[in-house]
């Protein structure tokens, strides 16, 4: 089978669920956001919850669209840069327990963690401490990083860093892999968009876009616009609709696809895993059509559960329901 290479902040995800807003307006935390916060706000942060029952994972968009894809028996491998500390260890420990070969580099600042707080309304706020994610630089990568792969998928934070994500593009290109990039955030499309833009029209294959995100990308009014603003850019356009399903479009050929019927607790890792599904259904061949149902099969069934990795349950349930979506 084809091999999947990843490259994105490594951070650990440390989930919470509150009872209600109180909490989030004592730390200064805009509800529905997520906030940058230094390394002493972050261990402030943690101090004041430690009463509270938390839920650790390895994070971060490029890491959590990674760990679906290996889950569902496709061959991964990840670039990121963790601290010299038990986060680090604890982000190296569950990349490999899912059986993905994580090139991991070691910075000076503390591992990155993203606190993220979901009220009952399955709405989630981050504080995010990027740390030593922030420090992968242009010059960790080498051609040798990219040998043995078939397709690059780069989150779209990291172009916030233009070397580090040109170089990686242009790697990736060089040893003739298929590209993909998840735009990530509306507000770091429309700080980097001309390079963005530039970037996507150079080298990315695939592009995968919530509606806010493809709307500041294409400076078109509508997702479905955008959609066809986007995709002669590259080859194939995604845009994520949430409970609305997703458009997508390679050249001539444009489809809509309905999501699946789930019962949301928690939207976190929603648009990553429905990136490893689509991926996975390109790896695997299938039509455009079945790569997004698969897409959503994925967010459909991570938003029943906190945080962005399926329970065992859960991923039994797409199993089952997999032979379905591509007979």
């Amino acid at each position: 089978m084809k091999k999947v290479l990843g490259l994105g902040n490594a951070l650990v995800d440390i989930l919470v669920r509150i009872d209600d807003d109180a909490l989030l307006a004592s730390l200064d935390l805009p509800k529905s956001c997520m906030t940058l916060v230094r390394e002493e706000q972050v261990n402030a942060i943690l101090d004041k919850i430690s009463h509270l029952e938390k839920q650790e994972a390895c994070g971060g968009s490029a890491a959590n669209t990674i760990s679906g894809l290996a889950r569902l028996g496709v061959p991964t491998g990840y670039i990121g840069k963790i601290g010299r500390d038990r986060y680090g260890e604890f982000f190296s420990a569950e990349m490999g327990r899912h059986g993905t070969l994580a090139r991991l580099f070691t910075g000076t600042a503390q591992t990155g963690r993203a606190l993220g707080f979901i009220t009952p309304d399955s709405e989630r706020t981050f504080a995010t401490f990027l740390g030593a994610a922030v420090e992968l630089d242009a010059a960790d990568l080498s051609e040798e990083l990219f040998h043995g792969y078939d397709y690059f998928h780069i989150e779209g934070y990291m172009v916030q860093n233009h070397p580090l994500a040109e170089t990686a593009l242009r790697l990736a290109k060089k040893a003739g892999l298929v590209v993909s990039l998840d735009l990530a955030s509306h507000n770091v499309v429309r700080e980097n968009l001309a390079f963005l833009q530039e970037m996507v029209g150079s080298y990315v294959d695939i592009v995968f876009a919530n509606e806010d995100e493809s709307m500041a990308f294409s400076g078109k009014n509508s997702p479905a616009d955008a959609l066809v603003s986007i995709s002669p850019c590259c080859g194939i356009a995604v845009v994520k609709l949430g409970r609305n399903g997703s458009l997508l479009k390679r050249e001539n050929e444009e489809h809509r696809v309905e999501c699946i019927p789930a019962r949301a607790i928690d939207t976190t890792g929603a648009g990553d895993l429905y990136a490893a599904g689509f991926l996975y259904g390109m790896i695997r061949g299938y039509s455009l059509p079945v790569c997004g149902r698969i897409g959503s099969l994925l967010s459909g069934k991570v938003v029943e559960v906190v945080g962005a990795k399926l329970d065992e349950a859960h991923w039994r349930e797409v199993e089952a329901a997999l032979p379905g979506l591509v007979g």
